[in-house]
């Protein structure tokens, strides 16, 4: 039986005027990073969305139109991507981005609980920030909401496994980065954004099975993908594999945790999200996905809806319960 599609997502082109209320948070190492806001500045609850890698955060437009009756939304986009400045290539970090977190946290996000929502890389993000900032969790953070993330080992064999050990006994990334810096404006000049490969690389990485990706979705994550530029693009690649952040999870432990993986999902695959929650415990729920891919918030909307409603719904109760 075919299911429901989520509604059409139309998203803003970056070519626009951001909108108004937008504000930019100054990183310390002078990186601008855009943030928007929606929904009643006076909410007892607000929820920060990081989005995923290559995208931004207009990613989560279809969360936002649910929540912000009740909540107030803080979505920001991260170092390079999006209307946020570009990133020298050395700090396209995941330790970096829960950094960057801190900073919008600190700058703009209203006084009060916060939930952290965060896809992919902005799973990471989380995690990395609970592992600098612990004093946080379970204070000012009350929850959050893991969506086709990973705590680290996402290429543990192979042929990229072996060459992922290599890089790091000979201690090569620098020399990886500074070929990058010296090539990539040729590649980005030379790229081709809407190509018939880009859409089967989309369509094989970022959805799930045959009913989880129809060809609009697919046009629309494949643009998302390809906005950010490709130094970006490669630059973050390095950082994903060696990205380790299995320390952080007790200090989630704090708070309730929503982990969803998609069962189809080859880029951060279910079996690690099977892991994050075993690791967080207790306060963790999982909510598995079946069918759908990388791109689940978009493909699976009511599902991922539920959850994060549901997380919410804890953080809440945790909150009268403590008060």
């Amino acid at each position: 039986m075919p299911r429901d599609l989520p509604p059409p997502l139309i998203l803003p082109p970056l070519t626009d005027p951001p909108p108004p209320g937008s504000q930019v948070v100054r990183t310390d190492d002078g990186v601008n990073l855009h943030v928007e806001f929606d929904g009643p500045a006076n909410a007892p609850l607000t929820v920060v969305f990081c989005h995923g890698f290559t995208a931004r955060l207009a990613e989560w437009e279809l969360q936002r139109l649910v929540l912000r009756d009740r909540y107030r939304l803080v979505l920001w986009d991260q170092r390079g991507h999006g209307r946020s400045a570009a990133t020298p290539l050395p700090d396209a970090t995941i330790d970096r981005t829960g950094r960057d977190l801190a900073h919008v946290l600190d700058a703009v996000v209203p006084p009060g609980p916060v939930v952290l929502a965060g896809h992919s890389m902005g799973g990471m993000s989380i995690m990395a920030l609970a592992r600098r900032r612990p004093e946080l969790f379970g204070t000012r953070v009350v929850g959050a909401f893991l969506l086709a993330t990973s705590a680290g080992g996402l290429v543990e064999s192979g042929l990229l496994g072996w060459l992922l050990k290599l890089v790091r006994r000979l201690h090569l990334l620098p020399v990886y980065l500074r070929i990058l810096q010296l090539t990539a404006p040729l590649l980005e000049r030379f790229r081709w954004r809407g190509s018939p490969f880009g859409r089967w690389f989309t369509r094989r990485f970022l959805f799930g099975n045959r009913a989880d990706a129809d060809p609009t979705s697919v046009r629309l994550v494949q643009g998302l993908l390809e906005e950010t530029p490709f130094p970006v693009t490669a630059a973050f690649y390095a950082t994903f594999l060696d990205h380790e952040e299995y320390e952080s999870l007790p200090v989630l432990s704090r708070v309730p945790v929503t982990v969803v993986a998609a069962s189809h999902d080859r880029l951060t695959p279910a079996s690690h999200g099977r892991r994050l929650a075993e690791d967080i415990g207790p306060s963790a729920e999982l909510v598995m996905v079946q069918g759908a891919g990388h791109s689940v918030n978009l493909t699976r909307t009511d599902v991922v809806d539920r959850a994060l409603l549901d997380l919410l719904d804890r953080a809440q109760e945790g909150l009268r319960q403590a008060g």
